[in-house]
């Protein structure tokens, strides 16, 4: 949960860089709230106001380490916009987030996995 807040904290910051374990791991937390909400929602008969509500909510967040994501791997941000590629954009834009960063610093910040983890 520690990763998750460490991204919301960091609710508009698109420059720098984020390690792979923070981008899946706020990804995780993400998707369980989501299902957790769905499941509440189900069981009172809500139309998804809640999940609408959430999505709109993290929809920076989600951006903005998307985007550093990316930086870790070298590329621009703009490279995000792929995704709207019908399927092949989704598949591209998914291997991009599991390849691992480059070491030592680059174009877009330090390495990462040099500074501490959210306790």
């Amino acid at each position: 949960m520690n990763w998750f807040m460490a991204v919301v904290k960091k609710y508009a910051v698109f420059n720098g860089r984020a390690r792979r374990k923070e981008y899946w791991m706020f990804v995780l937390f993400y998707i369980l709230i989501a299902i957790g909400l769905a499941i509440v929602e189900s069981l009172v008969g809500s139309p998804g106001i809640l999940g609408l509500i959430l999505s709109l909510g993290l929809l920076v967040p989600s951006l903005a380490v998307s985007i550093r994501r990316l930086h870790d791997t070298e590329r621009s941000g703009w490279w995000i916009l792929i995704g709207f590629v019908p399927l092949v954009g989704f598949i591209v834009l998914l291997v991009f987030m599991c390849l691992e960063g480059t070491s030592g610093p680059n174009r877009f910040g330090a390495d990462p996995k040099a500074e501490p983890e959210p306790a």
